[in-house]
């Protein structure tokens, strides 16, 4: 499995940049997995999301969340992570359909029903989470799932 072929959601893409329960799991999955990981500017803003919400609630210091945004930033230069752009249309339609058809069972919240709508939309074939419930709406519509 390449990784142009891979969706990483924010959930697990974010213990690349900021130390966690999954970051030694993460960064050998990554050693495992070279090449530019897609990742949407949703997915992007995700991750800057995180790690500088991480600083409010006390878990980072402002400089390290900084550092961390910096190498974050710095994958994109050196080709480690690569924008791709998202119909985002085709993207919105395919949530609501995947919330009216799995959320009443899965109990799937709507921004992880557009990861993983976003990942139908440009068609990996593998799924990357820490969330079960995300993961098992992949399963659902036929993604592989991994939680390194």
């Amino acid at each position: 499995m390449t990784a142009e072929k891979l969706y990483l959601d924010s959930s697990a893409l974010r213990h690349l940049y900021v130390h966690g329960s999954h970051s030694a799991a993460m960064s050998a999955w990554r050693f495992r997995h070279p090449g530019a990981l897609p990742l949407t500017r949703f997915g992007r803003a995700e991750i800057f999301n995180a790690i500088l919400g991480a600083v409010f609630r006390g878990d980072l210091t402002e400089e390290l969340a900084l550092r961390s945004l910096g190498v974050f930033e710095a994958d994109f230069n050196s080709g480690g992570l690569r924008l791709v752009d998202l119909p985002w249309r085709a993207a919105l339609d395919r949530t609501a359909e995947l919330s009216r058809e799995h959320t009443i069972r899965l109990g799937t919240r709507a921004l992880d029903v557009l990861h993983v709508a976003s990942a139908l939309e440009l068609g990996v074939r593998s799924f990357v989470t820490y969330d079960t419930r995300q993961a098992a709406l992949a399963k659902a519509v036929g993604l592989k799932t991994l939680a390194p």
